[in-house]
């Protein structure tokens, strides 16, 4: 309930102003104090939208840390702590995330006003298959780390949300082919809600092409998924129930075809029709 003790994480627009909304207004209002990224900035959303903060403190990636026990102290002692950060939902590639946390193993009260959030605004107007994606933020910057990940979200079948710095963008461009193919389609999305929205379709063959031009903004990368893969023919499957009766002669018909179906990733009872048409059961 408005008023009450509790931690406030509230959605702030990621470029139009207009995309505060009346709630978020409101329950920023009954706060007893904001904490948020840039107190300059924010005292300049507030101030627009009319709302006259009673205490502003600067809680970002550098000082969330020792800013959460604070807050959370706060919240147990029967004050209202609103949240955010400079451009859309709190926690979510954003800091917050360590705020909540602390909040949580504290037993404070916690709520939230939903709003603009820029991954999500960039699935829905990516027009790829994205009911099911992987949102995994910023890549590593480099090493097995950067080429671990890469491999990993390559094979997914689900949309991939990544975030990507301006000056960055053309470098991740170049390894994201390499590792997920350079036909395969992406939407970069920069500037959201801003007047200089962009919204570009392509490959990622393409898209280093078009990152290199200089851009500016933090850019989010949607990637469609991977094809699902193309499941063994019948000939393959005969030559590995060759192999495997090969290499254990008295294994049974169950060993046999469980075998190869964990082996070729089929059904074992396809693999079992494929072991009696070929007369070894």
């Amino acid at each position: 309930m408005p008023g009450e003790p509790a931690l406030v994480l509230v959605a702030t627009p990621i470029g139009n102003m207009g995309d505060l909304s009346p709630r978020a207004v409101e329950e920023l209002a009954t706060c007893d104090v904001i904490a948020c990224e840039d107190t300059r900035r924010t005292g300049r959303l507030l101030s627009l939208a009319g709302v006259s903060p009673k205490e502003l403190v600067t809680v970002n990636e550098h000082t969330e840390a020792e800013a959460a026990p604070q807050l959370a102290a706060r919240i147990k002692a029967g004050e209202r702590v609103g949240f955010v950060t400079d451009a859309g939902t709190p926690a979510v590639a954003d800091p917050g995330e360590q705020l909540v946390r602390t909040a949580v193993e504290a037993g404070c009260a916690l709520t939230i006003v939903p709003g603009p959030s820029a991954p999500l605004a960039a699935v829905a107007v990516s027009g790829l298959a994205a009911g099911r994606f992987v949102y995994d933020g910023f890549l590593p910057r480099r090493g097995a780390a950067r080429a671990g990940r890469l491999a990993e979200l390559a094979a997914s079948e689900r949309a991939v949300v990544l975030l990507e710095a301006p000056h960055r963008c053309a470098r991740t461009a170049t390894d994201l082919a390499e590792s997920f193919g350079s036909q395969r389609r992406v939407v970069a999305v920069r500037e959201l809600t801003k007047l200089h929205e962009e919204i570009w379709r392509g490959t990622l063959g393409e898209l280093a092409g078009w990152a290199e031009g200089g851009l500016r903004g933090e850019v989010v990368l949607v990637i469609e998924g991977a094809p699902p893969p193309i499941p063994p023919s019948d000939a393959a499957i005969a030559a590995a129930l060759a192999e495997e009766r090969a290499a254990a002669p008295d294994s049974s018909v169950r060993d046999l075809t469980s075998a190869v179906a964990g082996r070729l990733g089929v059904s074992r009872r396809h693999v079992y029709e494929q072991a009696r048409k070929l007369g070894l059961i």
